[in-house]
């Protein structure tokens, strides 16, 4: 995707001029900023022989989060009910920062303020090498409802996955590592299920050997079953070899051992959510 066309994606209303910082008030700043979102934070996307998805648009949105230093990020999320969201912890930092976008009829960009924020308690933002697991989970909750169109993707139980089990990965970012230029436009990738096995994180790898996994822009974005959008994990984080940062490996969150945080936060905000068969 070049700049030309997301110059077509990313045609901001008033609301999101008046969210970004100052600098970004023109049209082409604005592109240069959102341009810039995916170099100022640790989240990723696809690169590799990912192709594009418009059909998973109904259950996903971007997160928008202006936190670092006048900069920004924005990571992928999948809707879990008409106004909540699931993404990684590490993209959201506080109410006053974080928004939720999509793309509207017109291409415009529709922004959504959050209005409650609910962080895992087993998130650790700073475990740099060390050997530590970190449930990098945080559900937003919107300040009103997604639109119709919207769909809450049904979240899967507890059933454990196996080696070489295949799960689909969607998410706005990257197509091309070097090339910021190339995230915004929702694709979809197979990878399958790699050494070592946890039970509560998954290794997802590219079954063909062709470089497809996550990269800049898609922290947050779900691994759904083949067959049916049934959320089975979040991405989290990205690795890459000979010196890249993506394309080896996709390490992702599993949701069903995650499921009684799940179930509280939704209770206490009156949300409603459906389970997988």
């Amino acid at each position: 995707m070049n700049i030309a066309n997301m110059r077509g994606y990313f045609r901001i209303v008033s609301l999101a001029k008046a969210f970004l910082p100052p600098p970004c008030a023109g049209l082409g700043a604005i592109l240069a900023c959102l341009s810039g979102m995916v170099l100022t934070a640790p989240v990723f996307a696809l690169v590799g022989p990912s192709r594009e998805a418009p059909e998973f648009a109904p259950y996903v949105v971007i997160v928008l989060d202006k936190s670092g230093g006048g900069g920004a990020s924005f990571c992928t999320a999948s809707v879990i009910a008409q106004d909540v969201v699931l993404t990684a912890a590490h993209c959201v930092s506080n109410l006053a920062n974080t928004r939720v976008f999509f793309r509207g009829g017109q291409k415009q960009l529709v922004l959504f303020d959050v209005a409650s924020i609910s962080v895992h308690p087993e998130f650790r933002p700073k475990i740099g090498r060390k050997h530590l697991i970190s449930i990098d989970l945080a559900l937003l909750r919107l300040a009103e409802p997604l639109p119709p169109a919207f769909k809450a993707i049904e979240l899967s139980g507890s059933r454990p996955v196996a080696t070489g089990q295949p799960f689909r990965i969607v998410g706005f970012g990257r197509a091309d590592e070097s090339v910021s230029g190339t995230s915004g436009v929702l694709r979809v990738g197979i990878l399958v299920v790699s050494e070592p096995k946890s039970p509560v994180l998954v290794w997802l790898t590219d079954p063909d050997g062709t470089g497809l996994g996550g990269c800049t822009g898609d922290s947050g974005a779900p691994v759904l079953a083949v067959g049916q959008p049934a959320l089975v994990a979040v991405a989290i984080r990205a690795r890459g070899d000979n010196g890249n940062s993506c394309g080896a490996s996709t390490e992702a969150v599993l949701i069903g051992p995650q499921m009684p945080w799940v179930r509280k936060t939704l209770q206490a905000w009156g949300a409603t959510w459906s389970m997988a068969p």
